[in-house]
């Protein structure tokens, strides 16, 4: 069967037009994975956008632009980085109905943020002032360990328990929403991993780093496996 999958994008400005935009790298892991990806433009609205929905098996949530604050009740923190409204909408209209429709969620960075904010959570703003520590995680030359929790649906399907990741991110979770867990670590603290509290219904797998940057390809081989 045709594995066709919604994946969310950004937009950018390039020689002066908008244009939606999806690095390459989402695609060629997803399409390794055995996947379709079928790009989800962000200034749709967002019913319309969640009409997709009706003609994929799962959804990807990608990494991008800071959640604008007022989503999770936050007043706009000095450091706060470009926001993207339009997209915040549709992702979260998007996130809804794949749990309407019980389809499988894999989120990657910014991806794991606006999950956890449309379920009841918040984030850092700016996670470098707000929650100092050892690790620089906007360093994009970097790696860092990171340890998973046994049993943990992350570490079933990385089938490991420590592991070095890639780290570029501006934000993270400060408080998870009540559906969800934390199952991976950074060394310093910051959460890395989440998933559904309930353990059951379709896969929901959000992770802070980006795996589509690394050869490895174990998260998208886990999400697809998980699509009926």
């Amino acid at each position: 069967m045709t594995k066709i999958v919604a994946v969310t994008a950004t937009r950018r400005v390039d020689a002066g037009r908008e244009r939606v935009a999806l690095n390459t790298a989402y695609v060629q892991a997803l399409t390794r994975a055995g996947l379709i990806p079928l790009v989800v433009p962000p200034m749709l609205e967002p019913e319309t956008a969640c009409a997709a929905l009706d003609r994929v098996q799962g959804l990807v949530l990608t990494g991008g632009e800071d959640v604008e604050p007022g989503r999770y009740g936050a007043a706009p923190h000095p450091k706060l980085g470009e926001t993207d409204a339009a997209r915040d909408a549709v992702e979260v209209a998007l996130i809804h109905g794949a749990e309407r429709r019980r389809l499988p969620i894999l989120a990657i960075c910014r991806g794991i943020q606006i999950l956890n904010v449309a379920w009841g959570g918040t984030l850092y703003q700016d996670l470098a002032s707000e929650r100092p520590g050892p690790i620089d995680h906007a360093d994009s030359h970097t790696r860092h360990g990171l340890r998973l929790e046994p049993g943990s649906l992350a570490q079933r399907t990385l089938q490991i328990v420590t592991v070095s990741v890639n780290t570029r991110h501006h934000q993270a979770i400060r408080a998870l929403a009540p559906v969800l867990r934390a199952t991976a670590w950074a060394e310093d603290g910051v959460i890395e991993a989440v998933e559904r509290t309930d353990g059951e219904g379709p896969l929901v797998l959000a992770v802070q780093w980006h795996p589509e940057d690394d050869v490895e390809g174990a998260l998208f081989r886990g999400f697809a496996q998980a699509i009926a």
